[in-house]
């Protein structure tokens, strides 16, 4: 049974950081790519960040770029999304998803999804 859980989402002043986390089982880890993504509440969900099987390419949405970091760990089936400086704008569901070979902003392309953690930040 494939399970993608997210974690580390919390209420957080602006500023702030928090760590996103994302366990995942099920499937070969080591041959999937891992993408985050957010929807902030009456917005559609977007892209932010995504990490290749070897780590070799990281992407990043241009809000996020300098302030989050994605990294993984494939020894523990789990890929991370630091997320520092963060703004009352950063406010959204963070979602993390699975597909084989490639990056892709396309949410469509993703088979594996979480359940979401909630990320609040305030003025």
């Amino acid at each position: 049974e494939v399970q993608v859980v997210e974690s580390g989402g919390g209420l957080v002043q602006a500023g702030g950081s928090l760590r996103l986390s994302c366990a995942a089982s099920g499937f070969t880890f080591d041959d999937y790519v891992i993408g985050w993504f957010r929807q902030a509440p009456g917005k559609e969900r977007e892209g932010v960040s995504c990490i290749t099987t070897s780590s070799t390419g990281l992407y990043y949405a241009d809000s996020v770029k300098g302030r989050f970091t994605i990294y993984r760990d494939n020894a523990k089936n789990t890929v991370y999304l630091q997320t520092n400086s963060l703004k009352p704008e950063d406010t959204a569901v963070y979602y993390c998803a699975a597909k084989p070979y490639s990056c892709s902003g396309y949410e469509k392309l993703y088979p594996y999804w979480g359940q979401g953690t909630q990320v609040t930040v305030s003025s």
